[in-house]
């Protein structure tokens, strides 16, 4: 096993599914405005797209069974003399719609009843706006409905303001400046604080209706656009930009503190050039980050105060407008948590549905807790006055079987998962602990277990005699019969290991001993093997011949001894004595011719060894008095 650690949660294998071509909104004329906005919004019944239209400004409103190619003329919704930049559907009234426009002006527009695309009508009648909002001197970039309030609607302004209108009378209540241009703006849960990014590179947290800023702080440092997203029902803020390096970048911030992001840094992304635009759900704690200009969507989920990557959604159809379904307009029936429409090649809008595999045909409970509804928590006016309070939520079981949700109050609602880690529990007071008395033990004293011995038999003396005398066998003298059958056989002569007679060897140390240097001795022997008789004359003259070759062979394999001119002498003297017992040795022998030549020859090499030993010996014994005098 790799032994790496897989995270559980019930979104991890959440997967995209793009929509066949037939079933996309085909078509269209996207607008082609390079203002940073979505370019399109989406409820559960309707879906706005910014119109490339001549004329003034205008835009679509598309029901969301209408699927397919759409007819060449449409019924738009005109009124803007200039380009519609954003537009934003009411969470509790899905027929009202707001937008902004190049004109400076905010129109709030009512998609009829029985609002289709496909008329008998040569010519589609044309939607007018049903309310009129002016106050801002240049374009308006930038609209947002509350999330808990109804009818207040905040809007942002090249003039560098943001305005919150009261829908009701049709006034600006509350006015917050900036010091540039509002890049992008969201709301907090309750509608009590809202979060803007600026061309200035500030981040900045409102008390809206204080009109000041509760925090303001660095932002992303790149050049490019930045966007923010509150998280729901959490105090933290997500905002997406870029960094000096032009780098995608991530960052998370708490409220209660915003001087850093969360964890001290930005976290980065990608080298990508498209702005992200990040989407919360807040059902499943997941946050989508999808690129302007790339067709990739990604999607993390938060817990303990961080962004756990769950996957990708990877498309080689880049998108330039994007926007997310509701939650309660999202198909239960199969496993759909969130679904997006990405504008494609701005000729039509593909829907993507982002679902959790299960095979279960029941509804989940688990993954889909109760959602925002469709009833707001106050009025415009109740908010204006300072009320503030979470928006009830809906079953989402009753949305799958179809039946009339049922509203939760917010308060009932279990909280999400905390985005802060615990406070580590105080010490409990110290306690006086009595020492406990433990009986006494004596502590066992193993006793070491004896160590086996072993016994080793030891050998007989018969067998060792045995075993020696097989060993001497190997090198005994065989009959004379083998060795005269081995010479006829074999051209070569095998030479073994000579015989010491005890009487020759006596014989050869007593004359060594009592003066081996006697030149008559050596003359008495030559003598007397010069009168030997003529047969065995011819003997004595081959054993001679062979003692010559066998003490020339003797003298050359011998090793070197001292170079010394002294050594040299005392070699000479000691040879002498040794040819001449050699000598004397032969005549004895030639004289006792009757034991057979081959006894002879046998002695001769045996008088020859141990004279070459002899020799040895005194070599090493001068060597050694040489050592001495030198010191």
């Amino acid at each position: 096993m790799s032994g790496r650690f897989v995270r559980a949660s019930k979104y991890r294998h959440v997967f995209g599914r793009s929509t066949r071509r037939e079933q996309c909104y085909d078509n269209l004329r996207i607008s082609q405005n390079a203002w940073d906005t979505n370019l399109i919004k989406v409820n559960p019944k309707y879906l706005a797209v910014n119109w490339e239209s001549s004329g003034g400004g205008a835009f679509a409103v598309i029901p969301l069974e209408e699927k397919g190619k759409l007819p060449e003329l449409l019924p738009l919704f005109r009124g803007h003399t200039a380009p519609v930049l954003d537009t934003d559907w009411s969470p509790f009234d899905d027929n009202l719609i707001a937008s902004g426009s190049d004109d400076g002006k905010v129109f709030l527009w009512k998609v009829p009843e029985g609002f289709t695309l496909h008329t008998d009508a040569e010519e589609p009648q044309d939607v007018k706006p049903v309310g009129k909002l002016s106050g801002h001197s240049r374009k308006v970039g930038h609209v947002l409905f509350n999330p808990a309030a109804d009818n207040v609607l905040a809007s942002s302004s090249g003039d560098y303001t943001v305005k919150l209108w009261d829908l009701e009378d049709g006034k600006s209540k509350l006015t917050l400046k900036h010091n540039d241009i509002v890049q992008s703006l969201s709301w907090s849960a309750n509608g009590s604080m809202l979060v803007t990014t600026s061309r200035d590179k500030k981040l900045r947290f409102w008390d809206v209706r204080q009109e000041k800023p509760a925090h303001e702080v660095p932002g992303h440092t790149g050049a490019k656009n930045s966007r923010c997203q509150w998280l729901g029902d959490h105090d933290r803020v997500v905002t997406t930009g870029f960094s000096r390096m032009s780098e995608r970048q991530l960052g998370l911030w708490d409220i209660r503190n915003p001087a850093k992001p969360v964890g001290g840094d930005f976290q980065p992304l990608d080298s990508s050039s498209g702005v992200g635009m990040p989407f919360w759900d807040d059902g499943t704690q997941v946050l989508y980050i999808a690129g302007k200009g790339d067709g990739n969507i990604r999607y993390s989920e938060f817990a303990n105060d961080k962004f756990e990557p769950l996957s990708e959604y990877k498309s080689s159809e880049p998108q330039r407008g994007l926007a997310f379904m509701p939650k309660r307009g999202v198909n239960t029936h199969e496993n759909e948590v969130m679904r997006a429409y990405k504008t494609v090649n701005d000729a039509y809008i593909e829907p993507i549905s982002f679902i959790v595999p299960r095979r279960s045909e029941t509804f989940q409970d688990d993954i889909y807790p109760p959602a925002v509804g469709s009833k707001p928590a106050m009025s415009g006016t109740d908010w204006f006055e300072g009320k503030t309070a979470l928006p009830p939520k809906i079953s989402m079981e009753d949305v799958y079987e179809g039946q009339e949700p049922k509203e939760i109050a917010a308060e009932d609602v279990p909280k999400p998962t905390a985005t802060k880690s615990a406070p580590a529990p105080e010490p409990a007071p110290a306690t006086k602990v009595e020492p406990k008395v433990e009986p006494k033990v004596e502590p066992k004293v193993e006793k070491p277990e004896p160590t086996p011995t072993i016994t080793r038999e030891m050998p007989k003396t018969e067998d060792n005699r045995k075993s020696m005398a097989a060993m001497a066998s190997k090198f005994a003298d065989k009959d004379a019969d083998e060795e005269d059958g081995n010479e006829s056989t074999s051209s070569f002569e095998e030479v073994q290991k000579p015989v010491e007679r005890p009487a020759a060897v006596q014989a050869a140390r007593q004359e060594v001993k009592v003066g081996v240097s006697d030149e008559k001795t050596a003359e008495a022997a030559r003598t007397s093997t010069a009168a030997a008789p003529q047969s065995i004359n011819g003997a004595a003259g081959s054993a001679g011949s062979t003692a010559e070759g066998a003490l020339a062979s003797e003298t050359v394999t011998s090793p070197p001894t001292a170079t010394s001119k002294s050594a040299e002498e005392l070699r000479n003297q000691d040879e002498k004595p040794a040819e001449a017992a050699t000598q004397s040795s032969v005549g004895r022998s030639a004289s006792s011719a009757a034991g057979g030549l081959k006894d002879v020859l046998h002695e001769i090499r045996g008088m020859l060894q141990t004279q070459s030993k002899q020799i040895e010996q005194l070599t090493s014994e001068v060597a050694d008095l040489k050592t001495r005098v030198g010191q």
